[in-house]
């Protein structure tokens, strides 16, 4: 540097710029101290060459401390991580490999079941933006105006405000509900439609009986929505992170992340080979990308929000604070109706027919005793009909599911009276399964019952053994669920009894359900 002043004082006595000379009387002053300043350069080479192995001796954490404290340094006049004003819109457009078009339908799919409203686009105003003081929410009356039961479906409707009481018209705003029994402990999450003009629909399961209250939360409002949506878009590297790079007693920082942009400064690439995730880090100054030694979380990025766009984010405004009810936040539940109303038929005890009907679902429940031998009271001739005949007048159908239980009243008959009463049924069957394939066709198994020495002659459970073993032989392989009675009554703590316990009839018809809705899927 001396050496160009040198020059221009040349030049300035033949007239150039007197400031010049200024310059040069001042690097003729610093000349003098020359060799003061080599001595000391040359002496901190020597220290350094005498030492270097003491500090190669230095564990990664010291000499990593130590040039942390120069990189700190530097930062103290550096932005901290990437710049607060650089938006982060296109180098994130492609992370890791291209997607196959499978995985392109895939990820569409995906996108768009989380797919969220957005607000209109205009000047945010916080007079303007859902206010969880001023909305509300009410509890729908049962259907029909009936009381609330188990299995029932409670809604509650919502109704978003503006903080200047206004009623908004779009939708996107974040809501929570909660159905809960602080007596009894429980809760259950409610389902939120957004119906996209302010309104929102909150749906429970009425899963049990008592008092419960409904809780409707505003967790964001919909303008906050959109800046979130933003900020997961354009700034992905408000979370950032680092490296150390570190070859003997030389180390450096840089700042890493899923996604760099590329313009800034070179860029090592840590994508990995085998599932293509993407990793980059920017290039050390002086080390190699193959230098670096760790992984560590940088920092937050701060100031990102505007100031209008600051007072969307209010911790007891508009964060998490609750909606209260325009009347009552709770209802009572009573015990579930039975499935099904039974209708009047003034048929005889026992024999019946009997026939059941819910509407609500659809569902219609015929009784009907099979042909003789009938051990019940006095039954009209009319209403003799064998089960095979009955079959035979069956549409059938994916619709329709037939139960049959025949057995206990041939206990008294040889053997083959019950083989070729079977044998009509099981024909019937396979007429039916044939003229309509997804009819569900259901055969109980006999059951253990109490025997003293009077009933044994009649009803022993060896004569229903002998029975039960014939009607598995008669139908299996066809396409019927067998309920097994025999072993849930041979199983079960409960004693012996003609008639089954509620408990194991109960079990009984949960094991029909069960196949019947699993068939009902898949078809």
């Amino acid at each position: 540097m001396c050496d160009t002043i040198v020059m221009v004082t040349a030049e300035n006595e033949m007239g150039l710029d007197p400031g010049k000379a200024r310059g040069s009387n001042m690097c003729r002053s610093l000349s003098k101290y020359a060799p003061v300043f080599l001595v000391l350069a040359l002496s901190g080479l020597i220290f350094l060459i005498r030492n270097i192995h003491t500090l190669e001796r230095l564990n990664c954490q010291t000499v990593s401390t130590f040039y942390n404290l120069q990189n700190s340094l530097h930062s103290a006049f550096t932005p901290e991580g990437p710049s607060s004003l650089y938006r982060n819109q296109t180098y994130c457009a492609h992370l890791g490999q291209e997607p196959s078009p499978d995985e392109l339908l895939e990820e569409h799919y995906l996108l768009d079941s989380i797919s969220w409203p957005e607000p209109p686009a205009r000047p945010i105003s916080l007079s303007r933006t859902s206010d969880p003081a001023h909305s509300l929410f009410a509890i729908l009356p049962a259907e029909g105006g009936k009381e609330w039961r188990v299995g029932d479906q409670l809604e509650a409707l919502v109704q978003i405000h503006d903080f200047q009481g206004r009623p908004k018209h779009h939708g996107g705003d974040f809501l929570l509900a909660r159905l809960h029994s602080p007596e009894l402990g429980a809760g259950v999450a409610g389902q939120v439609l957004d119906h996209r003009n302010g309104f929102y629909s909150a749906l429970f399961p009425l899963l049990w009986e008592g008092t419960s209250r409904v809780e409707v939360t505003l967790v964001h409002p919909s303008e906050a929505v959109a800046v979130l949506r933003r900020l997961r878009e354009e700034r992905p590297d408000r979370v950032f992170f680092k490296s150390l790079f570190r070859s003997g007693f030389l180390s450096e920082t840089t700042v890493c992340n899923l996604c760099l942009p590329a313009g800034q400064q070179p860029l090592c690439n840590y994508t990995d080979q085998r599932t293509g995730e993407p990793w980059y880090c920017y290039k050390p100054k002086l080390l190699g990308c193959n230098t670096r030694i760790n992984h560590f979380k940088g920092g937050y990025q701060k100031h990102l929000l505007t100031n209008k766009e600051a007072l969307l984010f209010q911790s007891g405004v508009n964060i998490k604070v609750a909606i209260h009810a325009s009347g009552s936040n709770s209802i009572t539940v009573l015990p579930e109706e039975k499935e099904l109303k039974e209708f009047n038929l003034h048929s005889p005890k026992n024999v019946g027919p009997y026939l059941a009907v819910d509407s609500t679902h659809n569902i219609m429940l015929q009784y009907r005793c099979h042909g003789p031998p009938i051990r019940f009271s006095t039954v009209a001739s009319s209403e003799m009909r064998y089960v095979a005949n009955e079959l035979d007048g069956l549409s059938g159908g994916p619709d329709t599911v037939v139960v049959l239980s025949v057995w206990a009243h041939f206990s008294t008959f040889p053997v083959e009276v019950y083989i070729r009463r079977l044998r009509h049924i099981r024909r019937a069957v396979l007429r039916l399964l044939d003229r309509a394939p997804g009819t569900k066709v259901v055969v109980r198994s006999a059951n253990l019952q109490a025997l003293d020495p009077e009933v044994s002659l009649y009803n022993s459970d060896w004569f229903s053994l002998q029975l039960d073993g014939v009607l598995r032989a008669m139908f299996k392989g066809l396409d019927v669920l067998l309920v097994d009675a025999w072993e849930m009554t041979a199983a079960h703590h409960l004693p012996h009894a003609l008639h089954p316990s509620p408990t194991i009839v109960k079990n009984m018809i949960d094991t029909m359900l069960t196949h019947i809705c699993s068939q009902k899927k898949k078809s």
